[in-house]
C-alpha cells in the first residue's frame, strides 16, 4: 500500500521514487510477478500455487500521477487506485480527467475509498451509509460505474460498517499487514503499508518473502473496540493438522507500546491475553511463525474508541 511519491514533508505516507523503483526491482529480481486484480473474482477461492504481488495506491494524490504514474505506465504494472471522491480536483489531488485517463489502461483498476475520508468509525451508521452512498454516486456520475474494490480509510471499520460494504462491493482492503490466501475474508484483506519508515530496502527484501499464516476464524469478529471491551477477549482458531503452531509468536501495541504478547495454544486455538487497554486509536497485533517453507505472517487491526 502506497500513498504519496516524492513528497518529503509527509514521511508517514511518502516514498521516494528511487526507493520505489528499487523495491520494484527487488520483486523482479526474486522472479516474482505482479497480480492483475481483474482475476480476483474467478481466482480468489482457488488454491494459490504461485506468489504474486498486488500494488495498491490510496487517495489519488497528484504526486502519484506526476511522479509514479509515468514509471508504472511504462512498465505496465497492474494496480488499484483507491479514490476518495470529495478530494478529487482539489489542491494536491488528481482530477477526474486524470483518473479517467489512467483508467483506460487495461492494467489499471479503480477502487472506492469513501467520499470524505474522515474517521468513519466515529460516524453513526446513517452518517456512514450516506458517506458511502455519496461516493458511489460520484463514481457513477464521473466514471460510469462503482468499483468492485473498496479500502477502509485508516483501515478502520466496525462489523456493521463492514456488512454494508459487503452489500456494495466485491472486495475490501484494510491497513493491517499480511498475505492474502484463499481463507482470508474478502472484506478484510491485508496490505503491507510502505512509506519512508517502513519502506527501507532491507525490510522490503524480507517482506516480499513472507507467506500467509492461515487461520479458520478470529474472535472477536467485530474489529471495533469500545470502552467496555478494551482490551478485547481474543483467540485465533486454526485448521486441523496445521503444522508448527507452537512456533507462533505475537507482538501487540496495547498499553505503553509494542511488546511481546502473552499467548497460549490449546487444541489449535491460540488464546491471546492482552496486558492492558489499547491507548492508541488503532490497536494492532502481529503474529509470525517460521516453518520449513519460510516466515508466515498475520496482522490484525482493531479500531479503538478513545475517551
Amino acid at each position: 500500500m502506497y500513498h504519496r511519491f516524492n513528497e518529503n514533508k509527509y514521511p508517514s505516507t511518502n516514498i521516494q521514487m528511487d526507493i520505489f523503483k528499487s523495491q520494484i526491482d527487488i520483486i523482479y529480481n526474486n522472479n516474482f510477478k505482479f497480480y492483475n486484480p481483474d482475476k480476483f473474482e474467478i481466482e480468489f477461492n482457488k488454491p494459490k500455487t504461485e506468489k504474486k504481488f498486488l500494488l495498491t495506491i490510496d487517495d489519488a494524490f497528484a504526486s502519484f500521477y506526476e511522479n509514479a504514474w509515468p514509471y508504472i505506465k511504462e512498465n505496465k504494472i497492474p494496480f488499484i487506485l483507491f479514490v476518495s471522491t470529495d478530494a478529487i480536483g482539489k489542491f494536491g489531488y488528481m482530477t477526474w480527467s486524470q483518473i479517467k485517463e489512467i483508467e483506460k489502461e487495461e492494467f489499471v483498476f479503480l477502487g472506492n475509498h469513501s467520499h470524505s475520508h474522515e474517521y468513519l468509525i466515529n460516524y453513526n451508521f446513517k452518517e456512514f451509509k450516506n458517506d458511502i452512498d455519496k461516493s458511489i454516486n460520484y463514481f457513477n456520475k464521473n466514471i460510469g460505474y462503482n468499483p468492485k474494490f473498496f479500502s477502509y480509510p485508516f483501515g478502520e471499520y466496525s462489523l456493521e460498517q463492514k456488512n454494508y460494504i459487503a452489500k456494495n462491493f466485491k472486495f475490501a482492503f484494510g491497513q493491517h499487514s499480511g498475505v492474502i490466501d484463499l481463507n482470508k475474508d474478502k472484506y478484510e484483506l491485508p496490505r503491507f503499508p510502505i512509506n519512508k519508515k517502513y519502506g527501507n530496502l532491507s525490510r522490503f527484501e524480507r517482506l516480499v518473502k513472507f507467506l500467509p499464516l492461515q487461520y479458520n476464524n478470529i474472535v472477536p469478529e467485530d474489529r471495533f473496540v469500545d470502552s467496555v471491551n478494551n482490551p478485547p477477549e481474543m483467540h485465533i482458531e486454526f485448521f486441523d493438522k496445521q503444522k508448527n503452531l507452537d512456533l507462533i509468536s505475537c507482538y501487540s501495541n496495547e498499553g505503553d507500546g509494542w511488546h511481546k504478547t502473552n499467548i497460549k495454544l490449546e487444541n489449535n486455538k491460540l488464546n491471546i491475553f492482552f496486558r492492558e487497554k489499547f491507548k492508541e486509536r488503532r490497536g494492532r497485533i502481529n503474529c509470525s511463525m517460521r516453518d520449513i517453507e519460510g516466515w508466515r505472517w498475520l496482522g490484525i487491526q482493531f479500531s479503538i474508541e478513545l475517551n
